[in-house]
C-alpha cells in the first residue's frame, strides 16, 4: 500500500512539474511575442474614446488566442489554449492581426460616438471647453446643427474625418469649434501648457477660393473677438504677398487660412513653418482635387505636420521633426475621388454625416473609379449625382420658367417681385454679360451689383458687405460664388444661364435655404433648354415645377399636374 501511494505521489509531482514547466515555457513564448508587438498595438488604439470606461490594454483574444476566464473569490484564473503556437506565427499574420485590431478598435470608437447626442440641445452637450461655450453664447449661438452634433465629438476624439453635409448646414463651425477647444485662448488647460513651448502655427485651413477663405477668416475672428483676432492670418491669392509674410512674422498666428497657391508659395519661400501643425483642414476638398491644385496640394500635404500613424522617414533633426497631424476633409459632396484622397491622406478616417458616423472603409469604391489625382469632374456619373443630391438643402422649392433670351432679365425682375425676395443671387455662366444685366435691372429701379473674379479684393469685399446689409437686392455673379458664399439672408437663387451639371446646380441652389431656412430656386431657360431642366429633375430626384409670373404672382404650370 505504501509502495502504491509512493508511486502515486511521485506521479502527481511529476505531472505538476511538467505542467508548471510547460506553463512557464508558454509564458516565455507569449512574452517574447508580445514584448515588441504590444507597443505598436497600443499605438493603434490611442484614438479610442477615453470616456467609455473600457480597458485599453491588449487582450489575448484580440490577436487570435482563445481564453477561458474563471472568476472566484480568491481572484481570476486565466487558462490559455494553444499558446505554444505563438512562436509559429508569421510576420504577415501578425500584421493582419494588427490591422484587424485597429479596425475593431475603430468600430468600438464609432459605436461610442453613435451613442453621442446627434441632436444635442446645446453646445455644452458636445464636450467643448467652457470658455468657448461662453463665447458662443455671447454670439447668440446656443443650439448646434445635426452635422455639428455629429462632427464635434468625433473630431475632439482625434479622429481623421470626412465631413459631408448639405450646403449651409454649418460645416464650418463643425470643424472650427473642436479645433478652437484645443488651441488658442479658449482651449482646455493641459499639462502641456505648463511646459515652455514655442508659439507656432497649429492649424492650416485650405480653401479653393479667396471668397471662401476670407469667409472662414471672418468666422474665426468673430469667435476669437477683437482682442485675439491676430491669432488667425489669411493667405489668399490676389492680396499683397509681402504684407502677408510680414503679418506672419509679426503676429505669430496659431491658425492660417488660405488658398493652395498662396500657402504653397509662401511655404516654398521659407516664410511659413508648419511642421508642428496639429490640424490640416481641406474645405471644399472635391474642388481641391482639381488638377490645377495638384502641385500646391502635394507640397501642403508634405509640409503640414505628419500624417497620423505614419513613421518619420530618416533621421530628423529637432528643427525638422514633425508633429502628428489630424486631417479633416470637408465638402457638401463626396465623390469617389474624395474617398480615395481621405484614405491616402488620413489614418483610419471616419465619414461624418448628420446623425451618422461610420468608418470610411464601409464605403465601397468601384474598380473603374478615378484616382486621387483626377478632377471630380471625371468621377462616375452615379457618384456625382448622389453627391449632388446629398448637398441640396432640404427646405428648398425648385421652379423653372421659359423665357426668350432677350426677356430673361425682365423675367428675373418679375420673379423677384412675385416671390417678394429680399436678397437674390442670380447666376450666369460668363463674366461679360454681368455688367449689362446689372445695368438693365438698375434701369428698372432694382438695386443690383456684379461679383466676379476680375474685380479687386476691395471691390469684392465692399459688394458683399452691401449685399449682406440689404443695400443691394440682386447680386449677379458667375460660378465664382457657387461655393463658399455664405449669406444666410439669401432667400432666392436664380439661374439666368443653365448650370453645366447636377453638381453645379446643387452648389448654386445651396446659396439659399441655409441653416434650415426656407428658400426658392428658379431656373429661367429658353424653350429648347427645357430638356436639360427635366434631366436635372430626374437625376436629382426633386420636383422642379414649371411656373409663370403673372400679375405679380407665381403660377404653377400645367406640366407638373399632368406628370404627377
Amino acid at each position: 500500500m505504501e509502495l502504491i501511494m509512493g508511486h502515486a505521489h511521485r506521479s502527481v509531482l511529476a505531472f505538476a512539474s511538467a505542467r508548471s514547466s510547460c506553463f512557464l515555457k508558454n509564458c516565455l513564448c507569449l512574452r517574447t511575442l508580445s514584448a515588441p508587438r504590444t507597443a505598436q498595438f497600443h499605438k493603434t488604439t490611442l484614438f479610442r474614446n477615453r470616456a467609455d470606461g473600457e480597458d485599453d490594454s491588449l487582450s489575448l483574444s484580440s490577436i487570435g488566442f482563445k481564453c477561458q476566464v474563471e472568476t472566484g473569490k480568491k481572484g481570476t484564473i486565466v487558462e490559455i489554449e494553444n499558446v505554444s503556437t505563438a512562436k509559429k506565427i508569421s510576420p504577415s499574420k501578425v500584421k493582419t492581426a494588427r490591422t484587424s485590431l485597429a479596425k475593431q478598435s475603430t468600430m468600438k470608437s464609432v459605436q461610442g460616438i453613435e451613442g453621442a447626442p446627434f441632436a444635442a440641445k446645446s453646445f455644452s452637450d458636445l464636450g467643448l471647453s467652457p470658455l468657448l461655450i461662453d463665447r458662443l453664447e455671447k454670439e447668440g449661438l446656443t443650439v448646434p446643427t445635426d452635422v455639428q452634433s455629429a462632427a464635434i465629438p468625433t473630431i475632439s476624439q482625434k479622429h481623421d474625418v470626412v465631413i459631408q453635409s448639405y450646403t449651409g448646414s454649418g460645416k464650418t463651425l463643425a470643424y472650427l469649434l473642436p479645433i478652437l477647444s484645443q488651441i488658442g485662448p479658449f482651449k482646455y488647460p493641459t499639462e502641456d501648457d505648463r511646459s515652455e513651448q514655442k508659439p507656432g502655427i497649429e492649424a492650416v485651413i485650405v480653401a479653393p477660393s479667396r471668397e471662401l477663405g476670407m469667409q472662414i477668416v471672418r468666422e474665426i475672428e468673430r469667435l476669437l473677438g477683437p482682442a485675439n483676432k491676430k491669432l488667425v492670418q489669411q493667405l489668399v491669392g490676389g492680396a499683397n504677398r509681402s504684407r502677408q509674410e510680414e503679418a506672419l512674422k509679426k503676429n505669430k498666428p496659431a491658425i492660417v487660412v488660405g488658398t493652395p497657391g498662396r500657402i504653397s508659395e509662401i511655404s516654398a519661400a521659407g516664410k511659413l513653418h508648419t511642421h508642428n501643425c496639429r490640424f490640416l483642414v481641406l474645405d471644399e476638398v472635391d474642388q481641391l482635387l482639381s488638377f490645377n491644385y495638384r502641385e500646391d496640394m502635394h507640397r501642403i500635404l508634405e509640409h503640414v505636420g505628419r500624417k497620423s500613424g505614419a513613421k518619420p522617414s530618416g533621421v530628423l533633426s529637432p528643427l525638422t521633426r514633425r508633429t502628428e497631424r489630424q486631417t479633416i476633409l470637408v465638402s457638401a459632396t463626396v465623390p469617389f475621388s474624395v474617398i480615395r484622397a481621405a484614405r491616402s491622406w488620413g489614418s483610419n478616417p471616419l465619414i461624418v454625416r448628420a446623425k451618422s458616423v461610420q468608418p470610411l472603409d464601409s464605403v465601397s469604391i468601384p474598380s473603374n473609379a478615378p484616382s486621387v489625382s483626377t478632377s471630380d469632374a471625371n468621377s462616375s456619373s452615379s457618384s456625382v449625382t448622389q453627391g449632388a443630391i446629398d448637398s441640396l438643402p432640404p427646405a428648398l422649392k425648385h421652379y423653372y420658367s421659359v423665357s426668350k433670351l432677350q426677356h430673361k432679365i425682365d423675367t428675373l425682375r418679375r420673379c423677384v417681385h412675385a416671390l417678394d425676395a429680399k436678397a437674390v443671387i442670380a447666376f450666369m455662366n460668363n463674366t461679360k454679360p454681368l455688367k449689362d444685366a446689372v445695368f438693365k435691372l438698375e434701369a428698372r429701379g432694382m438695386k443690383a451689383a456684379e461679383l466676379h473674379g476680375d474685380l479687386g479684393k476691395l471691390a469684392r469685399s465692399t459688394t458683399l458687405k452691401k449685399f449682406k446689409n440689404g443695400e443691394i437686392r440682386v447680386l449677379l455673379t458667375n460660378e465664382l460664388s457657387a461655393r463658399g458664399l455664405d449669406v444666410p439672408e439669401c432667400d432666392l437663387v436664380v439661374n439666368l444661364d443653365l448650370p453645366t451639371d447636377s453638381i453645379h446646380y446643387a452648389h448654386r441652389a445651396g446659396r439659399t435655404g441655409r441653416l434650415g431656412r426656407k428658400g426658392s430656386v428658379v431656373t429661367i431657360c429658353e424653350e429648347p433648354e427645357t430638356f436639360v431642366v427635366k434631366k436635372l429633375r430626374r437625376q436629382l430626384g426633386i420636383a422642379i415645377q414649371p411656373c409663370e409670373f403673372k400679375e405679380g404672382k407665381l403660377t404653377i404650370g400645367e406640366e407638373e399636374k399632368t406628370e404627377n
